[in-house]
């Protein structure tokens, strides 16, 4: 049987292994992979079955000096941030047409909100220390959909008529927007 998606096993089956994960996120993630200086290690229910119908999951970000994670929405959820280490920059854009953006500086200990659905980031503004966050979301699979992958890195590619009119920019800056490399910085 499966509710939202996910297999739901048998009440007399369930074990304590259905909700533990040895996760490690308390050691630091490698962020030198990423151009976007980032790394987010998401627990959700495809990692922790036993978070199925739950509504939560968590992850931990790094944030290399510099680093962000970019804009990004999640869908299904509402996003609550902590920050363990270092300073971040952070923000989020209401809907149209108002379009107004929430920002803070956060330092070590500080928490900040993002409604779900709205746009969000997050930038670590120091250039010689990494950064570290906690998110704890309202879902147990938020979804994360990152702005510029999903217009620039769609499969197969939006059209770049579409594109250059609704950035007002001529053709040949989506086509060079569309041949980067565009990266998921989520295990």
């Amino acid at each position: 049987m499966k509710v939202n998606g996910f297999v739901c096993k048998d009440p007399m089956a369930v074990n304590a292994d259905d909700f533990f994960k040895a996760a490690n996120l308390d050691k630091p993630m490698d962020t030198t992979k990423s151009k976007v200086g980032s790394n987010v290690t998401l627990i959700n229910v495809m990692q922790l079955p036993g978070l199925n119908t739950l509504g939560i999951s968590l992850a931990r970000i790094d944030y290399a000096p510099l680093g962000q994670n970019p804009p990004h929405t999640h869908p299904r959820a509402t996003e609550i941030l902590t920050v363990l280490e270092g300073t971040l920059y952070v923000g989020f854009v209401t809907s149209n047409p108002d379009n107004k953006l929430f920002a803070k500086v956060l330092n070590k200990g500080d928490v900040f909100v993002f409604p779900q659905g709205l746009i969000h980031f997050q930038f670590n503004p120091i250039y010689d220390k990494p950064a570290v966050a906690l998110a704890a979301l309202s879902s147990q699979n938020p979804g994360a959909i990152t702005i510029a992958n999903a217009v620039f890195g769609s499969k197969p590619p939006i059209s770049d008529d579409v594109l250059a009119k609704a950035f007002q920019v001529q053709k040949g800056t989506i086509d060079w927007l569309q041949a980067q490399f565009w990266e998921n910085n989520h295990n």
